[in-house]
Order: C-alpha cells, then sequence, then structure tokens
C-alpha cells in the first residue's frame, strides 16, 4: 500500500496515458468468469492496480481499498523487463511505452573507482529476439498512471481507506475500514506491501520483513544538465543501464522518461534509515558516501540537491498465502518482498496479477475459489521464491570487498564481456542497434580489448554460473521468457477438467 504522505508524489508524463484503452480489450480470448465475484483489494501500488486491472477483465467487480489520500507515485525509475513488458503489450499500453520509455541498448559494470568496464551484455532488439518482448526503463510515475487508467473505470476505489480489521468466513469475507464501514465480498486479495496486514491474518502471526543490511538512494537528474559535459553526454547518446561495484555498495544509473531524466540508485550499507519509499536523504552524506568513486560519478551526483532514501527489506520465502477459509490471498511485496538487485519486485507483482486474473476468468462456482487460489499459489511461491535467491545474489556479487574474490569476479565478467564483444564486433552494426559498443572507453581500453578479442576463443556459449547473471543465458530465459498467462492457461489444460469434474461430482 503507498504510503500516506504524498508530499513526494511526482506528476506523470502527459503521454503516459491510458484512458479507455481497458473498454476495448479482450483479455483470455474474451473469456468471462461464469460466477462473477466481488473481490476486496486492499493496496493501491503497481501490483494492486494490475491485480484490478486483470480481475475486472475477468469479469469480476473489484472494491479497491488505499489508505493514502490521493492516487500517484515517487520520482525514480524502474525497469520493465521482457518478462512484464509482454503483459502490458498484451494490456494495449505498447504505444504509450515507446513514446516516453527508454529501450536500453546494454548492460554495463564498471569498476567503481576507474569507471574501468569489466562487464557488458548488449540489449536493444536482441533482449526481445531472444526473449519476445522489449526491456524498457521507465519513470515510476508513468508506469503507475498507465495502470491506473487501465483500472480505473471498472473498480470502486476508495480512497483513505485504512483496512484495520478482517473477518474471513466460510461464504464470504469482510473488512472493517478506520472509519468503522464495514464491506463484504467473496474474496479479498492483499496486495497492502511489506507491512502487510492482511499477511497477519492469513499466517495466524506478525512476521515482518527483515532488514537486508542495505539501504538506498534515489535521485533523477536533468539529462540537459549532462549534455552539456563531454564526459557525462555519452551516458545520454548511448543509453545503457550501467552499473559500477564497489566494496559494499554500488550504483545503478539509466535514462528514463524518453531520455529526459537520468536516474540513479545508490546502494549502501544501512546506517538508519527509515521503511519508507518517501523518506529525505541528505545529498551531502550521499555524495560524501560515494567520494570514493570516479570522477564522472561525482560529477553527476554534484547535480543532486535533493534525494529519496530507503531501507531495503527482504523477507524468506513464505509456507502459505492463502487464508484456511479459502477466501483471503497474498500479492506482491506482502508475500514476498525482494532486493532491487534483479529489477524483478514490481515485476513479481504484476506476473502475480496476470495468473490470478487469467485463472479467475475460469472460476464458475464458489467450491472453486479455494482451489484456484491455491493454484495460484502453486504457480507462483515457486517462482517468487527463486528471484528472491537470484536478487540476493547480486547483493554478494555486487559488493563484494576488494581481494581475490573481486578480482575471480571481474575475470569472469570479463570473459562473458569478450564473448559479447566479439560477437557483436564481428557482426552487422546496423542490424544489432549498437551505436557505440566501446561507450566511454578510452583509446588505450579499446587497444587492450581489442587485442585481448583477437586471441580470445570461447568455449562456454552460455555463461551459465556467470556472476553477471545477465550473461548467463538459460538464466535469462527463464526469467525474461516467462509469460504469466501462458503458464495459468496450461495449468488450467492439465487440472481444470479434473477441477470441474470434482465439483460437479459434489452437486
Amino acid at each position: 500500500m503507498a504510503e500516506s504522505n504524498t508530499d513526494h508524489y511526482v506528476p506523470a508524463d502527459t503521454a503516459a496515458n491510458a484512458e479507455g484503452i481497458s473498454h476495448n480489450l479482450n483479455l483470455y480470448g474474451g473469456r468471462k468468469a461464469a460466477l462473477p465475484l466481488h473481490v476486496l483489494l486492499v493496496g493501491c501500488g503497481l501490483g494492486g492496480l494490475a491485480a484490478a486491472h486483470c480481475l475486472t477483465q475477468a469479469g469480476h467487480k473489484v472494491t479497491l481499498f488505499e489508505s493514502a489520500p490521493a492516487i500517484g507515485e515517487v520520482g525514480a525509475g524502474i525497469q520493465v523487463t521482457p518478462n512484464v513488458s509482454r503483459l502490458l503489450i498484451r494490456w494495449g499500453l505498447g504505444p504509450q511505452l515507446e513514446k516516453i520509455a527508454v529501450v536500453p541498448e546494454a548492460i554495463v559494470f564498471r569498476r567503481y573507482s576507474t569507471g574501468e568496464r569489466i562487464g557488458y551484455g548488449r540489449w536493444g532488439e536482441r533482449m526481445e529476439q531472444d526473449h519476445g518482448s522489449p526491456y524498457y526503463h521507465i519513470h515510476r510515475a508513468d508506469f503507475h498512471k498507465l495502470l491506473f487508467d487501465l483500472a480505473k473505470d471498472q473498480i470502486d476505489l476508495r480512497l483513505n481507506s485504512t483496512v484495520t480489521h478482517i473477518e474471513p468466513g466460510a461464504d464470504s469475507v469482510s473488512v472493517t475500514l478506520h472509519t468503522g464501514e464495514t464491506f463484504t465480498g467473496d474474496l479479498l486479495v492483499g496486495a497492502d506491501g511489506v507491512k502487510s496486514l492482511i499477511r497477519t491474518v492469513v499466517l495466524g502471526k506478525a512476521t515482518g520483513a527483515e532488514p537486508t543490511g542495505d539501504a538506498a538512494y534515489r535521485a533523477v537528474i536533468p539529462t540537459d544538465l549532462m549534455e552539456k559535459d563531454p564526459e557525462l553526454k555519452p551516458f545520454i547518446d548511448t543509453p545503457e543501464m550501467t552499473g559500477w561495484m564497489a566494496p559494499g555498495r554500488h550504483i545503478m544509473g539509466y535514462n528514463i522518461r524518453a531520455k529526459k531524466l537520468y536516474n540513479v540508485v545508490l546502494l549502501h550499507p544501512d546506517d538508519g534509515s527509515v521503511e519508507s519509499w518517501t523518506a529525505e536523504g541528505s545529498a551531502d552524506k550521499m555524495k560524501t558516501d560515494f567520494g570514493d568513486f570516479e570522477p564522472r560519478i561525482r560529477k553527476l551526483l554534484d547535480f543532486v540537491s535533493s534525494t529519496l532514501k530507503w531501507r531495503l527489506m527482504d523477507r524468506k520465502p513464505l509456507d502459505n498465502w492463502v487464508h484456511d477459509s479459502g477466501r483471503i490471498v497474498l500479492l506482491g511485496d506482502a508475500c514476498h518482498p525482494m532486493l532491487p538487485y534483479r529489477a524483478q519486485g514490481a515485476a513479481m507483482a504484476i506476473e502475480d496479477a496476470a495468473v490470478l486474473g487469467n485463472l479467475f476468468s475460469r472460476v464458475s462456482s464458489q467450491a472453486q475459489i479455494k482451489p484456484l487460489l491455491h493454484a495460484y499459489m502453486s504457480l507462483r511461491l515457486p517462482r517468487t521464491a527463486e528471484t528472491q535467491a537470484s536478487s540476493r545474489l547480486n547483493q554478494h556479487i555486487f559488493h563484494l570487498p576488494d581481494g581475490p574474490e573481486q578480482q575471480a569476479r571481474d575475470e569472469a565478467m570479463k570473459k562473458a564481456m569478450r564473448a559479447e564483444l566479439k560477437d557483436v564486433l564481428s557482426g552487422d552494426e546496423k542490424q544489432i542497434r549498437v551505436a557505440n559498443v566501446w561507450g566511454r572507453e578510452s583509446e588505450e581500453d579499446r587497444k587492450r580489448v581489442e587485442a585481448e578479442l583477437a586471441a580470445f576463443k570461447d568455449d562456454d556459449v552460455n555463461h551459465e554460473g556467470n556472476p553477471n547473471q545477465w550473461a548467463d543465458k538459460k538464466k535469462s530465459q527463464a526469467q525474461f521468457g516467462y509469460d504469466a498467462d501462458r503458464e495459468a492457461e496450461r495449468w488450467w489444460e492439465e487440472n481444470g477438467r479434473g477441477l470441474e469434474e470434482k465439483m460437479l461430482s459434489k452437486l
């Protein structure tokens, strides 16, 4: 659920407009649930809005409760990976994404103190060729607005509505607000975030997420400032996702909002930050914390006068997302918060929503609700647990102290990079759309790498287990090739007939 403090909400770009699109959608092949349900949904974040959209498209009535008095998002970037962009395009948002998002040409990892490139993987059109959908960088406020536009005309939205009590029953579930109002429905979906009240109800006990030891500063920089500096201008000319790895810290930077803004996220040891998306951080302290980074980073940070800072939370996978009554289920950060180090937190919540909506487009009797909720959990829990583990692994990989393990990491990343660069430089640059494969390398570095490439022979085409997890082709295919709707359809093909027969036998 969004924070009640809306002071940091940022207006969406005017091109982030999906008004009326949901009216003409034909999701699930036009299939609507034979039994329309009244779904109570708590939390108006990205996952909650996606769930509201998918469930209304499946034919259900949705009442959405949000504790904040307004709808909006903070000013920061977010990555929309192919496993999510394929859903958004299916939902009719392709034209909007092309206008406001940025397609990163590559991912680059650099040595924090020198800027030396030690990892590289080309993205751009290659990402779509390999995984069937584009990779985008987008502003969170724009993303939130697009999902809100999809859902808003189809739902009963209750703002300034904090849920204080939940009463599950055998045939229904009710929620009570801080105002004393009570609402009753057939199903309750808890998309109420890391501090989820609904998780406590499902598990029968309070289980807060755990601090990861990391916190993050977030800032956005107008790119017109960067373009005036010849050392910073290439970050805009050749849009890449760039990561600088350092002992205990790392930085990620990339373009958003059609290259009008440069998003910077600075990860560092938690020194008493709060669990909030809207807490102010000290720009001066941020600059001090990263003062040993290469000169270009220090130039970037000189443009930052204010920053948001938040504590990163995580939790071990839950054993259960479904209440014993079969009337309450969890979604998104309420059941699987994760570090942002694989850019999959929002992605997993949106996949949750797609699977839930698809399965519940099939519901034809009250007796099917609980089995379908367990089907949803069986499809989603292993995938989200694996993604949590991959994110935690990057915390270790990115933050190694200088020394033998860090040197081994760098050499393994360089091996995958050499294979990629050799492939790029022997191909048709127009076809692969790598505007400048050398990016911000010095002439000396280019000559050195060219000499290495000339002698390099790659005997590991898949780079399985590489510390650059994006270079691991098997891992990338599992993460980015996933289609939530296809998985839900597959489950129904394998189990749906038996479920229907089981229900009929009880009549």
